[in-house]
C-alpha cells in the first residue's frame, strides 16, 4: 500500500475518532483538541504531498 493511501486511512480513522470523542467528552475537551491537531497536521501533510505530485506532473 502506498504512503498516501496509508495517510488517507489514518485521516479517516482520526476523523471518526474525533467525532466520537467530541460527542462524548465535548468539542473543547483536551482529547478532542489533541486529535484535531493531529488531524490538521496530517491533512496539511497530505495537501503538501498532493501539491508536490501536481507540480511534478506539470514540469
Amino acid at each position: 500500500m502506498c504512503t498516501t493511501e496509508k495517510l488517507l486511512e489514518r485521516i479517516e480513522f482520526l476523523r471518526d475518532k474525533m467525532t466520537d470523542v467530541a460527542l462524548k467528552k465535548g468539542f473543547t475537551s483536551v482529547e478532542s483538541i489533541t486529535i484535531s491537531q493531529e488531524l490538521d497536521r496530517l491533512l496539511n501533510l497530505f495537501d503538501d504531498i498532493k501539491q508536490t505530485d501536481n507540480q511534478k506532473s506539470i514540469d
